[in-house]
Order: structure tokens, then C-alpha cells, then sequence
């Protein structure tokens, strides 16, 4: 194999092996699951459609077999961007702590937030939530689901207010969203810092726009549960 083959992939692997490489990876993974995490809030707030059955529609066309290999293979991307995205995030975090064993005394920067000093412990029950949720409404074992209304069909209006009605469930929604919420905030912020774009003339406009994102997404996210417990949203 020729050395122009091989330096590319060294080069790759030192550039990862930097605190910039990971961060840069946490960059882009972080970009796909922004996305994802919009896109998915979306698609649930169709639950507040003047139709009753349009997230049921919604949600059949995900499960389509037609549609089938677009879903699996978005699936299997997030998947793996999720795994890149916590595994350079852990490894940053020992690489930081080996680089420096005892902490600053004060710190004034973005980082010392109490978003930030809370990625560490946020990221982790974002992650448990996120197996819960599957659990929960897409294999039905954490409550029963509702039966499909046809072949490939989930009934998912009434498995989400059926299960929102368990205020147990909701309330771990509820705070697993605001965490969602800080860790996009920092992230989200943080993003940007990795890809270059930092300058003293936008820096507040991006922290704001950070923050502005982050909390829309917690408001969308946690209005279905609160409007389900208040009896707005019902199965009728």
C-alpha cells in the first residue's frame, strides 16, 4: 500500500486524536442530531392538527414498507452519529481531566454555565431517556400500546395520551427535556466554537440564538405531556 494511501488515514487519526479532532466530531454529529431532534418534534406536534388522525397518517407513512429502507437507513445513520458523538465527548472529557488534574479556581467563560458544568451528568440521562422513550411508545414495554389500525399502522395518537396520562411518565419527560434543553444550549453554542465561527461582534447574537433554539424545542417538546395532563389533548 503507498504512503498516499496511508497518510490520509494517519493524518485522520492523529487529527481525532487531538482535544480539536473530537471536538470537531461532536461539531458535525451534534449538527445531524439537532436536526434530527427538530425534525422529530415536528412530526409530534402534528398531534395538535384540527384532523385527529393526521399523526397517525404521519406516522404510516414512516412505517411503510415503501418507506421502510429510508427510515431504517436515517436510523442507522443517527445510530451511529450517536455513538461517534458520546464516544469522542467521554474520550475528550478523560483527555481534559488527564491534561489538567485540578480544576481552575474561577472561572468566568461560557464553559463554567451551569449548562456546561452539566453536560457530563446531561448527556447520559438524555441518552437513558431516549432508550426509555423507544421502549415506551415504539416497542410497548414499558405501558401497553394501543392496537394498530391496519397493517403497518401504529395508533400513535392514543399510545402518546395514554401514556402522558401516567403522570410518573410525563414527569420524566418533562425533566429529561429541560436537561435536552442546557445540554442543546451548551452544545449547540459549543458547536459553533469548534467550526470556527467565533467572533466578539456576533457572540452574543449566537449565545442568544443558541438559547432561543434550545428552549423552543423544550416548549414543543414538553407541551404535549402538560396538554394531555390538563385533559387539552384526549383520545376522543
Amino acid at each position: 500500500m503507498s504512503a498516499a494511501v496511508i497518510n490520509p488515514v494517519g493524518r485522520a487519526v492523529r487529527f481525532y486524536e487531538a482535544p480539536i479532532g473530537k471536538k470537531a466530531v461532536m461539531a458535525i454529529t451534534g449538527v445531524m442530531l439537532v436536526g434530527y431532534v427538530l425534525a422529530h418534534m415536528l412530526g409530534n406536534l402534528q398531534i395538535y392538527s384540527s384532523n385527529p388522525n393526521q399523526i397517525n397518517t404521519y406516522a404510516a407513512f414512516l412505517h411503510n414498507p415503501a418507506s421502510a429502507g429510508l427510515l431504517w437507513g436515517a436510523r442507522t445513520v443517527l445510530l451511529l452519529a450517536v455513538i461517534l458523538h458520546i464516544t469522542a465527548a467521554v474520550q475528550l472529557f478523560f483527555q481534559n481531566r488527564a491534561a489538567r488534574p485540578v480544576g481552575y479556581v474561577k472561572k468566568d467563560d461560557v464553559p463554567a454555565s451551569y449548562a456546561a458544568r452539566t453536560m457530563v451528568w446531561s448527556g447520559p440521562i438524555v441518552a437513558a431517556f431516549v432508550i426509555f422513550h423507544v421502549l415506551h411508545l415504539t416497542v410497548g414495554a414499558v405501558l401497553p400500546l394501543a392496537d394498530e389500525l391496519g397493517p403497518n399502522q401504529p395508533n400513535v395518537r392514543a399510545n402518546v395520551i395514554a401514556g402522558f396520562q401516567n403522570y410518573g411518565v410525563s414527569a420524566f419527560y418533562i425533566f429529561a427535556m429541560i436537561l435536552l434543553c442546557m445540554h442543546l444550549y451548551h452544545g449547540i453554542w459549543s458547536l459553533f466554537q469548534s467550526l470556527g465561527v467565533s467572533h466578539p461582534r456576533y457572540t452574543r447574537g449566537l449565545k442568544k440564538a443558541s438559547a432561543a433554539l434550545a428552549i423552543l424545542i423544550a416548549i414543543g417538546n414538553c407541551s404535549i405531556p402538560i396538554a394531555v395532563m390538563a385533559g387539552w389533548l384526549t383520545d376522543k
